[in-house]
């Protein structure tokens, strides 16, 4: 038998931060006067969905959503660029399954800018889907919840710790007023992940005692050469355009990618807050002036010496690709993979795939709108929170080269977006972060390195 202490069920602190501060946002949600949704009655309308950011993800929550209910209508899209959001809307008439649900009047309501959101969102939409940057989502989600509608909310939740507080603020006033929040963490509702996570917290497999999970993936979205950056575009628009290689905008890969990791290492433990982390990453691979790391590992620290290890990285072919986790506890060890289930010891079990496996994307948006029609709150907001810090604290390690308690950095003023965001504005590019040279540090680091100098000079 183990002698390790019970850990939380759930992660009780930052369930306190949610729940204290929850109180106060309904008192002046109150105040000032915010109509409160009806919940637990049937809701029969028309639903109409609002697409912001129309990339591929964007692509495909839309065909996620339309395909989750019946009586449902794509309203409007916006995309930085239209061209992006008209690319997109050419691409669902194609498809027999959804074109019935396109408004026969949406080429009034695709719009493009910085604002689109904005327009979107004032289009007179019931739902919204929130597939921009993730360095825009915190400010997004705000305007939705702002105006009343429901949001599916795609992974991470923000780039930096500010981003979170926000998001968590604004969760608050959602609750308050009845909305549901769908987020994208979508193996939670995998359909061999769930069956797996419900029989490690019932204790097949004992007391967990180690994780090793891995993402072992290929480039994506490349950053072009700069000679390639058009006449009299600014450097924010630049960034932006180019956003999965800047870690304001993106995360960088662990935050961004990796996250889907970190988010079922958090779901192994019920999301109890983990003591630390530590870890290395770094670049192989030149990206130009992208500020993104190819590869990280980072080391979670739970209680009772009780340790999660996530590799991530992006390897050009023929690299060994593989995405898994190993969940090591004592009475048996449970495998996780994107299409794999199963636990070996004490209760062995093997998922079996049924012939017709259901996408955790299209469960996802089914079970969102399900609990809008009967008039339920889905809430899925302090759990993407609570993986999006996790995965940010491993990366924060990593750039810092130092053990981070999670403590540090929910205390710390850890700020990357800036707060006017203009598409002509200089916006200098952050050096990729070097453990140990505070000029390429971010707000965390350079705290560090200072701390550390002030202990020399005592």
């Amino acid at each position: 038998m183990s002698n390790k202490k019970e850990t939380p069920a759930i992660g009780e602190s930052t369930r306190r931060r949610f729940v204290q501060t929850t109180g106060t946002a309904a008192a002046v949600v109150g105040a000032a006067g915010f109509p409160s949704i009806t919940l637990g009655q049937e809701n029969k309308k028309k639903l109409k969905i609002g697409v912001v950011g129309c990339g591929g993800r964007g692509g495909g929550a839309m065909m996620n959503a339309m395909n989750a209910d019946d009586n449902v209508e794509l309203w409007s899209m916006g995309d930085l660029y239209v061209e992006e959001a008209e690319k997109k809307l050419a691409m669902v008439r194609k498809y027999a399954s959804v074109k019935d649900k396109v408004a026969s009047d949406i080429d009034g309501r695709v719009f493009g800018g910085i604002d689109a959101y904005e327009k979107v969102m004032d289009s007179g939409i019931d739902i919204v889907l929130l597939t921009t940057p993730p360095g825009f989502r915190p400010m997004q989600f705000k305007a939705a919840i702002d105006r009343g509608i429901h949001a599916f909310v795609e992974k991470p939740c923000a780039t930096d710790v500010a981003g979170v507080h926000d998001f968590l603020e604004t969760a608050k006033i959602a609750a308050d007023k009845g909305l549901s929040v769908l987020c994208g963490f979508c193996y939670r509702y995998s359909e061999h992940g769930r069956p797996l996570f419900e029989r490690i917290h019932g204790g097949d497999i004992g007391d967990i005692l180690s994780i090793h999970s891995t993402y072992y993936a290929s480039p994506v979205k490349a950053m072009p050469d700069p000679s390639t950056r058009p006449d009299g575009m600014g450097d924010t628009e630049w960034q932006i355009k180019n956003w999965y290689n800047f870690t304001w905008l993106a995360g960088d890969g662990i935050v961004e990618q990796g996250c889907h990791n970190v988010d079922r290492v958090g779901w192994a433990f019920n999301d109890t807050d983990p003591i630390a982390a530590y870890g290395s990453g770094g670049r192989q691979r030149p990206n130009y002036d992208g500020n993104i790391y190819d590869h990280f590992s980072i080391t979670y620290e739970y209680p009772n010496e009780v340790k999660a290890h996530v590799e991530w990285r992006q390897f050009l072919n023929p690299s060994h690709q593989f995405t898994g986790d190993t969940i090591v506890g004592t009475k048996g060890i449970a495998k996780f993979g994107t299409s794999s289930a199963s636990i070996s010891g004490e209760k062995e079990w093997n998922w079996r795939k049924p012939r017709n496996v259901k996408s955790m994307y299209d469960l996802e948006h089914e079970e969102f709108f399900a609990a809008i029609r009967a008039g339920e709150r889905k809430d899925d907001a302090a759990w993407i929170a609570h993986s999006t810090t996790l995965a940010i604290l491993g990366r924060e390690a990593c750039y810092t080269g130092k053990r981070l308690t999670w403590d540090e950095l929910e205390k710390s003023d850890h700020k990357l977006v800036p707060d006017n965001i203009d598409l002509a504005a200089d916006l200098p590019i952050r050096p990729m972060s070097i453990p140990g040279v505070m000029e390429t540090q971010g707000p965390l680091g350079q705290k560090s390195a200072a701390k550390a100098q002030e202990k020399k000079k005592a």
